[in-house]
């Protein structure tokens, strides 16, 4: 704990169209609750499905995806199939370090998952930081950054560790909130602890 708040961990990557259904309350748990946001996001195919199991699911997953999108009133317009969420990962932290994690995040997955754009372009991402107001030499030196690629990779062997199984997940202690739709258990949880802002 930090703070007398609780840590919350947010496992997370940007190729998981799970993500994008969370990215659109995920922040509400910070905004109400007195926890601190540990932002713990993977590249590649960390959290995800295997390449093969993909490949065998992916018709489902986007019927039950479009559901949601339609029941919550947002669009869905799948990405190029060979859009790897690396990139957005590692720019991701400089977002963090600039105060802009909220919007970075809403407006890569809005690109991504509404509008249908490969986020592994760096045009794409460089559309977003302007929208954001994030500057231009901070996306171009977080492309640069081994550390910041290699710390991706770093969250995924974490996560495992804490019995992370896929994307969104939300641990607190030793409780785990696996999903868009266990956000909801995570502010009873919250709740529960007395940890609701006045």
């Amino acid at each position: 704990m930090k703070e007398n708040k609780y840590d919350v961990d947010v496992f997370f990557n940007f190729r998981s169209p799970y993500c994008y259904l969370a990215s659109k309350n995920m922040f509400s748990v910070f905004d109400e609750y007195n926890v601190n946001l540990l932002w713990k996001p993977f590249g590649g195919w960390g959290g995800r499905s295997s390449p093969d199991r993909v490949k065998m699911k992916i018709h489902l997953v986007r019927q039950d995806v479009a559901r949601s999108c339609a029941k919550m009133g947002i669009p869905f317009s799948p990405p190029p199939a060979e859009t790897n969420p690396t990139l957005a990962g590692a720019i991701s932290f400089v977002a963090e370090q600039e105060g802009l994690l909220k919007p970075y995040v809403v407006e890569v997955m809005r690109k991504e998952w509404a509008e249908g754009h490969n986020i592994g372009d760096l045009d794409v991402i460089q559309e977003v930081a302007e929208k954001i107001g994030l500057p231009q030499a901070k996306i171009e030196k977080a492309t640069n950054n081994k550390d910041f690629f290699t710390q991706l990779e770093k969250n995924w062997q974490e996560a495992q560790t804490k019995g992370v199984i896929g994307v969104p997940t939300f641990t607190i202690e030793d409780q785990i909130f696996w999903g868009n739709d266990r956000i909801d258990s995570l502010k009873e949880h919250l709740q529960q602890l007395r940890l609701r802002k006045i």
